[in-house]
């Protein structure tokens, strides 16, 4: 079956099932591989992607799309680690490079995804906020003290435009 999308700012069709989760369809049809499979029960969060509004807003709300049916997503927006653009993600790709967070490397595509929309509807997080936001996105490498740095880093260079 015949399936459109508004993906990464661009419409797209794809053939796959209705019941077929968005992340083997990102990840198998469409070669988007920085959408990464942890767990495939949505307790990891290395499948991470923002699902937003039809109207386009500039970050969604993060979503493990390992568990989320293609029909699931109906109208609304999906942006992936190769598509999200935005003052949120450049800030924390700048942090993320300047605090060396990345270890293995594996989750990190979904931790930035997390932490934009974190930043986008809360530009200077406290260490509690970003415990919340980041909850549920794992890091088997440990990295958690240089992504909560990186993200009050991010937050602040945002504060100075």
């Amino acid at each position: 079956m015949t399936t459109s999308l508004h993906l990464n700012g661009q419409p797209v069709s794809v053939q796959a099932e209705s019941e077929t989760p968005l992340l083997w369809v990102l990840r198998g049809e469409l070669k988007l591989t920085g959408t990464k499979f942890g767990c495939g029960i949505a307790q990891c969060g290395a499948c991470t992607v923002l699902l937003g509004d039809a109207q386009g807003a500039a970050v969604g709300q993060p979503v493990r799309s390992c568990s989320l049916p293609l029909s699931a997503v109906g109208e609304q927006t999906v942006a992936t680690i190769e598509g999200l653009k935005g003052r949120e993600i450049d800030a924390l790709r700048a942090a993320w490079a300047a605090l060396d967070v990345v270890q293995c490397g594996w989750c990190q595509s979904g931790q930035l995804l997390a932490a934009a929309a974190l930043l986008a509807r809360t530009p200077q997080p406290s260490d509690a906020q970003i415990d919340a936001a980041m909850n549920g996105n794992l890091c088997r490498c440990g990295t958690y003290p240089r992504i909560r740095a990186a993200i009050h880093q991010a937050g602040q260079a945002l504060a100075k435009g």
